[in-house]
């Protein structure tokens, strides 16, 4: 246990039966808890807004939608880096030290909490933190696909990433709970509207202590960090992690190599964001921004001298491989989806439902609680868990059909519910008896969810199979890297088109991006002398 493993062969039946299969699951146990808590760190802004706006903190709804974009997009930016971990700086020590960095912003929004008249400013800096459990994905994925073989990828790498996207569920449920009572100390704040928990309503006028939706987290990060040191491993094979420093030596490249991302997140959110929320006020739309910052990380990546440098120019090679590409296009369409939605899902309840939306003097008001809405803290973790659920079943599956048929499938009904979502959410707002609408939508909804699960599911298993041993590690990265943007482009394209009283519109988009996916996968796995047939 915690040593570095050489001649680690999973294809070697034998190997595998006797000695590899014990140590891949080991390194696999450790690694879900890991990515659950890097995942909750990341997006417990999408809960915590909700009490936020429940509590009266003095910002506005479109300012509260920032803090999940701000995480979003640093998220997504660091899993690029994140990608290049495994082969540069070990298995094991990356586990260890990504995980350990989550103390940082989780401690940090805990402490800040507590007073309402904080700054958006510093919520939005411990957001940009939150992102390292975002990026932590990437690494993690990458990890666990050299410890595993072929014939089982599909199963190994859903249950890392299913069950570590319950961090989104573990945090929709644990969050409202832990702010009942002073588990943490400290004092409670005054709920102005009612909130809720999985259990039932918190009427207005109730305490809650908010700050330990950051301080929980600790109780996990904390023991989890000392079983990755102990109970993982690097494998030093040429085609993982050959060449890799000692332990202090792979910390310091994973932190240069992260404050690029975070240079590089930075650079886009200031040229994003209005001037009244820290931003340049230039207002460059995300669709131009977001390839810049993809685009600027990987050179400032490479820029990075010696050997790291010259590592990077062979992992690189991935992008010469038309693959990549194409599945770094389908992956957004699942993994992107779960995530964007994931984010927004909770706060998107709220602000559609929670509130009357009725006409005063020929305008359309939306600031009327709703005193029959449905609670945003009592329905936000059903899609999550349902997507996450079911992701390990759509590797067997995938496994058992083949990847690009079972996406195929799930993508026909990912435009169908999305369009239904779409419906629903024109209906509810312009209603002021919003809840009528919302039985449909969360169905559709929880549908929408259960199909971005399986096909995340189905794409690990493609990946394993187009790409060689070497390049599927970090093409799962990678297209992890650039899907998760959706936790950054879902919120904001929400936050948009909440602000222009357009939901559907969101919807509409993405009802037709996943279209256009259905297409490429085709083009690509399924039609007749595809490339390669439905892997």
């Amino acid at each position: 246990m915690g040593q570095d493993l050489r001649n680690y062969t999973p294809e070697d039946t034998q190997f595998w039966d006797t000695t590899g299969k014990g140590i891949a699951n080991r390194n696999l146990w450790i690694s879900i808890p890991a990515l659950l808590c890097g995942f909750a760190v990341w997006l417990y802004w999408g809960i915590i807004t909700v009490q936020m706006l429940n509590l009266g903190f003095p910002f506005a709804k479109s300012e509260l939608f920032t803090l999940s974009a701000v995480a979003g997009l640093t998220g997504a930016t660091l899993r690029i880096p994140s990608t290049f971990f495994i082969r540069i700086a070990g298995g094991r020590n990356t586990i260890f030290f990504t995980t350990a960095l989550l103390i940082i912003p989780a401690a940090g929004t805990g402490y800040f909490l507590q007073d309402r008249d904080t700054p958006l400013w510093v919520f939005q800096i411990l957001a940009f933190l939150s992102g390292i459990g975002g990026g932590n994905f990437a690494s993690s994925m990458s990890n666990i696909s050299y410890f595993f073989p072929k014939k089982v990828q599909g199963y190994a790498l859903g249950m890392n990433a299913g069950l570590g996207n319950f961090g989104v569920t573990t945090m929709q449920i644990v969050i409202p709970l832990v702010m009942t009572f002073g588990l943490f100390g400290g004092e409670p704040m005054v709920l102005e509207t009612t909130s809720g928990t999985l259990i039932g309503k918190i009427p207005a006028g109730s305490e809650t202590y908010i700050h330990n939706a950051g301080y929980v987290w600790l109780l996990a990060l904390m023991p989890l960090t000392i079983a990755a040191w102990f109970g993982m491993n690097n494998i030093r094979d040429e085609h993982v992690s050959p060449n890799i420093p000692g332990p202090f030596g792979a910390f310091g490249i994973i932190t240069v190599m992260l404050l690029i991302g975070f240079l590089a997140a930075g650079i886009g959110l200031w040229l994003m964001l209005p001037a009244d929320v820290g931003g340049s006020g230039w207002n460059i739309s995300k669709w131009i921004v977001l390839p810049i910052v993809i685009a600027l990380t990987v050179w400032m990546l490479k820029m990075i001298p010696g050997e790291v440098g010259q590592n990077l120019t062979r992992q690189y090679r991935i992008f010469g491989n038309k693959h990549t590409w194409a599945m770094t296009v389908i992956y957004i369409m699942t993994f992107g989806s779960f995530i964007g939605y994931a984010a927004t899902f909770g706060l998107a309840i709220k602000v559609v439902f929670g509130y009357q939306h009725i006409l005063v003097d020929g305008v359309m008001t939306h600031d009327t609680p709703n005193p029959d809405g449905p609670s945003a803290l009592m329905y936000a973790w059903m899609g999550p868990f349902i997507g996450a659920l079911i992701r390990p079943i759509g590797g067997m599956l995938a496994d058992k059909l083949g990847g690009a048929r079972v996406t195929q499938w799930i993508s026909v009904v990912m435009v169908a519910s999305a369009l239904g979502v779409a419906y629903f959410l024109q209906q509810a707002y312009v209603s002021a008896t919003p809840q009528d609408y919302f039985l449909p939508f969360m169905i559709l909804f929880l549908i929408l969810f259960t199909a971005t699960g399986i096909g995340n599911g189905s794409t690990f298993r493609t990946i394993a199979i187009v790409f060689d041993k070497e390049q599927a590690g970090p093409v799962l990265g990678w297209t992890s890297a650039v899907a998760a943007f959706g936790a950054f482009i879902i919120p904001k394209v929400f936050g948009e088109q909440i602000k222009a009283e357009t939901p559907e519109y969101a919807l509409y988009g993405f009802a037709a991006f996943y279209g256009l996916c259905i297409l490429i996968n085709w083009w690509f796995y399924l039609r007749p002398n595809a490339y390669v047939k439905n892997p």
